[in-house]
């Protein structure tokens, strides 16, 4: 896309010299008024009424001339027009004076933060979800962020818009807040939530909290470069079911974790089980049957594999037939 903001090549003074001067010419025209007044009181000729109007139009000009002067902040600009024609954009730091007749519009070229409310979409399984983000951005083309998009209107107060930075980036931030919206849901709906609702190996929302942040950073790019926005960083700092079904996804959850948790108890009783008879084979031990290692399997799994600790019961019998 073709960047049409360039920096402002008008005349450009020092506001202090600026500033001094706008002084001087208005004691000189102040003292031309009184001067004259008194010259015309006096010999009542026409030197003194063209003196007086010498110095009065000498006044109003340095009156026109005091609203040239400006101070830019860092990570401050104004953006220039020529009766309605874009002149640049000016945005060196400090105190300076330009032709009072450029009409200007202040805006802020610093960081700032947009803490998203988290929004309901569905996944790619069709699950509703809960998902936000925090996004920080900031403005990189004043040419685009003033005449590309309709900004100046969508200000709380157009009327000011070029003394009102606050209203002018509170518009832009409502732009940015709708199109992270979008960008958000086209991005969530393309993962599914977590490994349960997707084939092995796809990345989810839950495990690929890297991948999923860089591409929203880049639909963001695509949808936020018109108004010549630069996206910082974009994270999705909240994810979580719906609440319709928080509930039974929390049922799940469980159900699989206790799953998980009993195969890795049978795996370990299985390994204990055949310990135990091997020692007591290799050691001679004691002479155990087929009937006998099948009890004695089925009492160790009962002991190991139980919720409950078990009852000892001592056998005082013999072990043979």
């Amino acid at each position: 896309m073709e960047n049409k903001e360039f920096a402002f090549k008008g005349t450009v003074m020092n506001g202090f010299l600026a500033l001094f001067i706008n002084i001087v010419v208005m004691v000189l025209a102040i003292a031309g008024i009184v001067y004259s007044i008194i010259t015309l009181d006096n010999s009542g000729g026409n030197y003194g009424g063209w003196e007086l109007g010498g110095s009065l139009l000498l006044l109003l000009i340095n009156i026109i001339m005091w609203f040239g002067l400006m101070m830019l902040e860092p990570n401050e600009a104004k953006v220039t027009t020529w009766f309605g024609k874009y002149s640049g954009t000016f945005s060196k730091t400090g105190f300076y004076w330009i032709c009072p007749f450029y009409g200007t519009k202040k805006v802020s070229l610093r960081a700032r933060n947009l803490d998203a409310e988290p929004i309901k979409v569905n996944d790619k399984t069709g699950n509703p979800v809960m998902i936000g983000l925090v996004l920080v951005w900031k403005l990189k083309d004043t040419y685009k962020a003033l005449f590309e998009v309709d900004s100046q209107t969508m200000a709380s107060n157009p009327n000011a818009i070029g003394a009102d930075t606050k209203g002018l980036m509170n518009a832009l931030e409502n732009f940015v807040r709708v199109q992270s919206d979008a960008a958000l849901r086209q991005v969530a709906g393309q993962y599914a939530y977590d490994d349960e609702d997707s084939k092995v190996g796809e990345p989810t929302l839950r495990s690929s909290a890297d991948e999923i942040n860089e591409q929203l950073e880049q639909k963001l790019d695509e949808r936020l470069a018109l108004a010549g926005i630069e996206v910082v960083e974009a994270r999705i700092n909240y994810l979580a079911y719906a609440p319709e079904i928080a509930a039974v996804m929390l049922r799940r959850q469980q159900a699989s974790a206790i799953i998980t948790a009993r195969e890795k108890i049978v795996e370990g009783a299985v390994s204990m089980v055949k310990m135990a008879l091997d020692k007591l084979s290799n050691e001679n031990i004691v002479d155990l049957d087929d009937d006998k290692k099948a009890a004695m399997v089925s009492n160790l799994l009962v002991v190991l594999c139980g919720d409950e600790s078990a009852q000892p019961v001592v056998n005082t019998g013999t072990l043979n037939h």
